[in-house]
């Protein structure tokens, strides 16, 4: 089972790949692992349409490349100003609507469901949620970008909360 979790924004568009392997002896233990992660930056110099043009082109290359089964995506349910909000609420709608024309079922987790599930705590900093992230996934290094780290906590949050069973 490939899940691919996305946290939106217009500059910049957190992904992650993560794999999840049932044990075949044990149908109990399954192990998890990460495929990739990284960020889609757009240019602030580009029209809002093309910036969200890239996001679906990029996003588009690569669900090609890991065919996931699931979407995960960061759902932002509170905005400190209107400012922020309008942009990332265009980026996440690409994304639904890229996940959609692909029919890839698409899950939303929020700050607190990714960050009670990767750290157990819900206010938990962004550090602690990239320490975390790095021993669930045995990386050898944190991820440095938030953007990266929050895309694979929500796709590890997604694993978690469905108990997706299979290869």
């Amino acid at each position: 089972m490939i899940i691919m979790g996305i946290d939106p924004g217009l500059a910049n568009t957190g992904f992650g790949v993560v794999s999840k392997i049932q044990n075949l002896k044990s149908k109990i233990q399954n192990k998890l692992r990460c495929l990739d992660y990284g960020v889609i930056k757009t240019n602030p110099t580009l029209s809002a349409g093309d910036r969200l043009k890239k996001i679906n082109n990029e996003l588009n290359k690569l669900i090609k490349k890991y065919k996931p089964n699931v979407l995960a995506v960061e759902s932002i349910y509170f905005f400190k100003n209107f400012k922020t909000a309008m942009p990332v609420s265009q980026a996440k709608g690409v994304i639904l609507l890229t996940a959609a024309k692909k029919k890839i079922p698409v899950f939303e987790i929020t700050p607190l469901q990714m960050k009670m599930a990767i750290t157990g705590y819900g206010k938990a900093e962004k550090k602690q949620v990239q320490k975390m992230i790095k021993v669930l996934l045995d990386l050898k290094e944190a991820p440095k970008s938030d953007d990266a780290a929050d895309a694979l906590g929500v796709a590890l949050c997604c694993a978690f909360k469905l108990k997706i069973e299979g290869a």
